[in-house]
């Protein structure tokens, strides 16, 4: 198969996340280490003693993509949005990743190319998940894995109260807004199909948060711009308001541990 460059690929389609590839990775800090721990514990997972082919779709500015270009994997990473994978092959200076710009729901592969397909932080928000399912399923060779990850941190951190009091606040001013779990929803699908199913912990680490840092993560997060102007100032300050209240200072930090999580589900020759 033909492992394209970033710039091979032309399409005239804007993404939010466009905006914000610059300093994508400064507002979400994870130590160094944990990337290249998720390369280590998947190429081990698949216990393979072959190349196999990877297809990482998501890839966005690079940050679990990179070990693998850097160790010669045979890797393709995909996206929607041309601004982060601008900053995946700005990283490599006099080597040309293979990065595909295009939409994951209608992958521009032919079926059976792939030995893996990385879903890592895609499916949490989106509604046609089942879509993303069966385009990685189509990519992937009949005995591929499709390997589902995500950063998970703990319900009563700064991030999961902040996080559940914005959806209060969300649904006072945007009644009828639809929860969206595609995560968890693909992954009930992954494994009643899967012949099996490994879930790892391949990096955990402590993590010093604050609420200041959610309120600016999600001033210019690309998921938020999209909602009216009016309402994201208004759902802001009043985010403020009560992390004040609740935690005495946005700048108070806090420590707790964070994990990175995966699921590989593998599949047989039907």
């Amino acid at each position: 198969m033909d492992r394209p460059a970033c710039d091979s690929v032309d399409m005239d389609v804007t993404s939010p996340y466009d905006a914000v590839a610059s300093g994508f990775e400064r507002q979400r800090p994870m130590p160094e280490s944990v990337p290249q721990s998720v390369r280590t514990a998947v190429l081990s997972a698949l216990g393979r003693s072959d190349r196999p082919s990877i297809l990482d779709w998501g890839a966005g500015t690079g940050r679990f993509g990179r070990p693998f270009v850097a160790a010669g994997d045979d890797y393709v990473g995909l996206d929607l949005s041309a601004g982060m994978l601008h900053v995946f092959a700005e990283r490599f200076v006099g080597q040309r990743p293979a990065l595909v710009q295009a939409d994951g729901r209608a992958l521009p592969f032919p079926s059976s190319g792939f030995d893996l397909v990385l879903l890592i932080s895609v499916l949490g928000n989106l509604t046609d998940w089942r879509s993303a399912v069966g385009e990685a399923r189509r990519v992937i060779r009949p005995s591929g894995t499709i390997a589902v990850g995500r950063m998970a941190l703990p319900d009563d951190g700064i991030d999961g109260c902040l996080k559940q009091h914005l959806d209060t606040l969300l649904d006072e001013r945007m009644l009828g807004q639809p929860r969206r779990n595609g995560r968890q929803r693909a992954a009930e699908h992954l494994a009643a199909s899967a012949s099996a199913m490994t879930e790892l912990v391949p990096a955990s680490w402590v993590a010093e948060r604050s609420p200041r840092q959610f309120l600016d993560r999600h001033a210019s997060g690309a998921r938020f711009s999209q909602l009216p102007s009016a309402v994201r100032v208004d759902v802001l300050s009043a985010l403020a308001t009560w992390a004040k209240m609740r935690f005495g200072s946005l700048d108070a930090t806090f420590s707790e541990v964070h994990r990175f999580e995966m699921q590989l589900f593998r599949f047989e020759e039907r």
